[in-house]
């Protein structure tokens, strides 16, 4: 008998085995899962190697600590960003600044000038009301805040005499009321602070001693003749401030500010030469530049960044333009001066206008441009290819050496506004690899555009026109018709309203590759864009169509659209109507005759007479042999009649022609045989 303190052990003895057993399943069931997994994952083809290395993974026992990430704080745009990283650009859709308002879409060039013009001019008549107006404007919605919504301070709040309202002043760019403030205070006695005299001074010479033209608000009259730069920009929606171009006026109150300091630093003197340079006064600044060296003091790499623009307008020779800059250069390394990137594009860009000279230099100066460590911005090259093309075309001898070195540098790089002539770089690239049809190179500078947002320097609207007609032209001239056709679709009218040039090297692209069947489709988009009463235009367009006879159908679209134009000739408009001439009336009532719509061709030929014009004697005789084909003997005598009409030394000959080949009555022969023997008689 066992006693109870044996129990314990009987039950432990039994409970050995069975956690022996349960240990030994558990881990031949691992083992055999784990050949079950090997196996499986070698069969099964759709497990890869990375996917077993996951489940390897996920089996270990984890030890690594976890890591919180830090917060990252992210721009109140970044979902707008994200967003807008998305999309693309929809070629089908109007450019987007006309897509708030569907209605005033354009559809032509003319619209989208205008309605640029009215959109922009609207814009800043809100911005004057809403200025001039703040208290109307107090509530924000917008989110994020969007200062350009919201009113500018614009009123003057402080009315006494103080350093504080003229600094008020200074600050809302009333220059007059600024001087008359400044003045008040040097009257009263009252000691101006020489930080508030400068600001003061490089207001007056910003602005050449004048208020400047407020957005919307009304314009002065006293303004100088547009100069050259306006000039050169024609064809481009130009703002009053174009046209606000002001000359620097001898002892004006910038001066006298500066000759009432009664301490001048380099400070002073930077503004004064800046302004005299920015308004024209180049010899004035060169002056005061000396004046700066006798004093003893040291300029600044403002003063002479300005000088450098000034000097190819103080001096006649090329020679004499390069040896004042590199005087210049020289005076700023002994004056310790730290050039800057706008320093060396000054440089570059007064090397433009030295001729010959300009191609050695511009190297140089980028060279050592680089060995300063200063990256080259796109405006610098741009006066670079400018500097190469004038001096190659003097020579004769135009080539794209350069340009091919520089898109090397270029390419695939993202660039940023660093210069007010980067947004010149790509309509010059453009244009030299049009000029040299050189249409590789072409595409190369196109997709160093669309690289990035490099889209964004491609500059104003006329800049863009310009860039993407040279494009166009390029594409006409050098690549397949199809590739054409698609780049064409691609371009317009998203990017680019073609002008009639464009579309006659479009209609050119056509004929060269024999796809004159598609000049109906042309036609279409020409009354689209509006220059459906050009005449040249519209006159090669029908002498495509009429050089050659085609199908049946392509006849009968080349029909519609000869209808169309004499539609559009015959419309009510008083401007710039469309006028057809002798040879266009010809080849439009060609096309109707091929067509088979006598009747329609019948009443182009009364066209001639109507528009004083004269029909050419093929015209005439093919007509002729389609009333005898028809067997329209009326209409046959009705032409030789015409033809009298009009004095044309063929009457005889087309009236015969009538005689022999159509069944005519009595009457009929009579009318022609006087027709014959009066042409016969007076030949």
């Amino acid at each position: 008998m066992v006693s109870p303190s044996q129990k314990p052990s009987v039950s432990n003895n039994m409970a050995a085995p069975g956690r022996h057993v349960g240990h030994y399943i558990q881990r031949n069931s691992r083992v055999l899962q784990n050949n079950f997994e090997q196996l499986w994952s070698h069969r099964n083809f759709g497990w890869t190697s990375a996917l077993r290395q996951q489940a390897a993974e996920a089996n270990k026992e984890p030890t690594d600590t976890i890591v919180i990430p830090r917060k990252k704080t992210w721009s109140k745009e970044a979902v707008l960003e994200a967003l807008s990283s998305t999309v693309g650009r929809d070629p089908t859709a109007y450019p987007y600044n006309f897509q708030d308002d569907p209605f005033l879409s354009p559809r032509t060039v003319n619209e989208f000038k205008l309605f640029s013009l009215s959109k922009e001019s609207g814009r800043s008549a809100a911005k004057f009301f809403i200025n001039n107006n703040p208290k109307y404007f107090t509530t924000d919605f917008a989110e994020p805040h969007i200062p350009c919504l919201m009113p500018e301070t614009v009123s003057l709040l402080l009315e006494d005499v103080s350093e504080e309202a003229l600094k008020e002043r200074v600050s809302l760019r009333k220059v007059t009321a600024a001087v008359d403030m400044y003045d008040q205070l040097v009257q009263s006695g009252t000691a101006v602070s020489m930080e508030t005299t400068y600001d003061l001074l490089d207001l007056i010479c910003l602005y050449c001693d004048r208020d400047p033209v407020e957005e919307g608000g009304p314009q002065s009259e006293d303004m100088e003749e547009p100069g050259e730069e306006v000039r050169q920009g024609q064809g481009r929606p130009r703002r009053a401030s174009d046209f606000m171009k002001f000359s620097w006026k001898e002892n004006n109150n910038a001066e006298r500010i500066f000759n009432l300091l009664p301490e001048r630093d380099t400070r002073c003197y930077s503004a004064l030469i800046r302004g005299m340079v920015k308004h024209g006064a180049h010899a004035k600044a060169f002056s005061i530049y000396t004046d700066l060296l006798n004093n003893r003091l040291t300029a600044d790499v403002h003063i002479f960044n300005a000088l450098l623009i000034a000097a190819p307008d103080v001096r006649d020779k090329y020679n004499e333009r390069w040896d004042l800059l590199a005087e210049l250069l020289n005076q700023m390394s002994q004056q310790k001066v730290q050039p800057n990137l706008s320093t060396f594009n000054s440089v570059l860009k007064a090397l433009r206008r030295c001729g010959s000279l300009a191609k050695t230099q511009v190297i140089h100066t980028l060279n050592e441009m680089k060995a300063m460590g200063i990256a080259p911005s796109l405006a610098s090259y741009d006066h670079i290819l400018n500097a190469f093309s004038k001096a190659a075309s003097s020579s004769g001898a135009v080539n794209t050496d350069i340009l091919q070195e520089v898109m090397s540098e270029l390419e695939g790089r993202s660039f940023t506004c660093q210069d007010p002539d980067d947004v010149l770089f790509f309509s010059t690239a453009m244009r030299i690899c049009v000029n040299n049809k050189d249409l590789e190179l072409g595409y190369r500078v196109y997709n160093l555009l669309e690289h990035g947002e490099n889209w964004r320097l491609l500059g104003p609207l006329y800049q863009q026109s310009s860039f993407y007609r040279c494009f166009l032209n390029l594409l006409c001239m050098m690549e397949h018709i199809d590739v054409v056709l698609t780049w064409y679709r691609k371009l317009v009218p998203s990017l680019y309203y073609p002008n009639p040039h464009s579309l006659k090297d479009l209609l050119q692209a056509l004929d060269t590759d024999s796809r004159l069947d598609l000049l109906p489709t042309i036609w279409k988009d020409i009354c689209a864009l509006g220059h459906d009463n050009k005449a040249d235009l519209v006159e090669e367009l029908l002498m495509l169509m009429a050089r050659d006879k085609h199908s049946s159908e392509v006849q009968e679209a080349f029909a519609v659209c000869a209808l169309d134009i004499k539609n559009v000739s015959e419309a009510d408009r008083r401007k710039n109507p469309l006028e057809l001439s002798t040879t266009s009336l010809s080849n439009m009532t060609s096309l109707l005759l091929r067509a088979n719509k006598t009747r329609e061709a019948w009443e182009m030929l009364k066209l001639f007479k109507s528009k004083n014009r004269v029909p050419k004697e093929p015209l005439l005789e093919d007509f002729l042999s389609v009333c005898c084909s028809d067997g329209s003997s009326q209409r046959a005598v009705e032409l030789v009649q015409l033809s009298a009409a009009f004095c044309l030394s063929a009457t005889p000959k087309l009236a015969k022609r009538t005689l022999a080949e159509l069944d005519l009555t009595e009457e009929q022969r009579a009318v022609l045989s006087e027709l014959e023997s009066t042409g016969e008689s007076s030949g």
